[in-house]
């Protein structure tokens, strides 16, 4: 695609992805590998970065048997001289990226008396979560800016705003990354570099499964489907409608949303994984959730998903 095609593209409305050269980071599985493939299969160009390089070497496979365009590149976004050295890869054999899909995520759910003596949990998901996207945008950034086009978009998670227990690390980094992102967004304004915050509702990966059952869960096609989304039509923000319930709860009535939060904490139990207990020799990367998960039958449990179910159903999700 050349740059005049690039000075030519409208700064509002929707974007075709064909040819476009777009980059996602943990692509080896889940969410990663699903989005690659419905990217390629709008004609896009998808260079994919993971640690794990035989996993990753798969995708690239499966996307070209399906007719798509894709590279792959080991990469470890916490580190600062993988991601140059990836990149400097890149750009010599690509020339530049048009867009970049923060996907790469570290997920912890543990109840933060459990975590008084874990202050590594919080700096391993700030390592992956925040720093490692920061570190891949203000990467791409330069030559985005001098492209006059750009696009980012930011896997987050619809437990900022719902405040969801258990997840203090998990979405202390989300949160941070949110708040980057905005700001970041008024800044770019006359760049056309612009971004869209996504806020995942819980997604079924490998990355889930040492919690066990959370509540209900869409499937990776599902958050592929919203990420071509993000990338074709750059609203700010996805929402879905639980989340933005439970914003309109904080702001109207904050002690009933803390007090449901709370019965929603107590019905469900810490997993093993919380508890210090080992459920496999294998890491947990590598655990894929297997048949029905264990749900709540406890009354607390049963009122608690009812009222969330019925609440969620009265709001629609927010796409602007």
């Amino acid at each position: 695609m050349t740059d005049d095609h690039v000075a030519d593209q409208p700064r509002r409305g929707r974007v075709d992805l064909t040819g476009r050269h777009v980059l996602i980071t943990g692509a080896s599985s889940g969410i990663g590998r699903a989005a690659a493939l419905a990217v390629a299969g709008k004609g896009a160009v998808v260079l994919l970065l993971a640690r794990r390089e035989e996993e990753l070497t798969a995708v690239v496979e499966e996307v070209r048997a399906a007719g798509g365009q894709a590279y792959g590149y080991r990469c470890d976004v916490t580190d600062a001289g993988s991601v140059e050295q990836t990149l400097a890869t890149v750009f010599e054999q690509h020339g530049h990226v048009d867009m970049l899909v923060n996907n790469a995520g570290r997920s912890i759910r543990r109840a933060v008396h459990r975590s008084t003596d874990r202050m590594h949990d919080f700096e391993r998901t700030m390592a992956v979560n925040y720093f490692g996207a920061v570190r891949m945008t203000l990467a791409l950034l330069p030559q985005m800016r001098e492209r006059g086009f750009g696009h980012i978009v930011n896997i987050s998670s619809a437990g900022v705003q719902v405040a969801t227990p258990r997840f203090a690390a998990y979405l202390a980094s989300k949160a941070a990354l949110d708040k980057f992102a905005e700001v970041t967004a008024i800044e770019m304004l006359s760049d056309n570099v612009t971004f869209t915050t996504i806020h995942m509702p819980l997604v079924r990966t490998p990355m889930i499964a040492p919690s066990g059952k959370q509540g209900p869960s869409e499937s990776p096609e599902w958050a592929a489907a919203t990420i071509v989304r993000a990338l074709t039509e750059r609203p700010k923000r996805i929402d879905v409608p639980l989340g933005t319930l439970a914003e309109y709860g904080s702001l109207l009535t904050p002690r009933i949303k803390d007090r449901v939060l709370h019965r929603y904490y107590r019905a469900l139990p810490d997993s093993p994984a919380a508890r210090g207990e080992a459920i496999s020799d294998r890491p947990a990367e590598d655990l894929v959730p297997q048949g029905k998960p264990h749900q709540d039958r406890s009354p607390a449990g049963r009122v608690t998903r009812t009222v969330l179910r019925r609440a969620a159903r009265l709001v629609p999700g927010t796409h602007w």
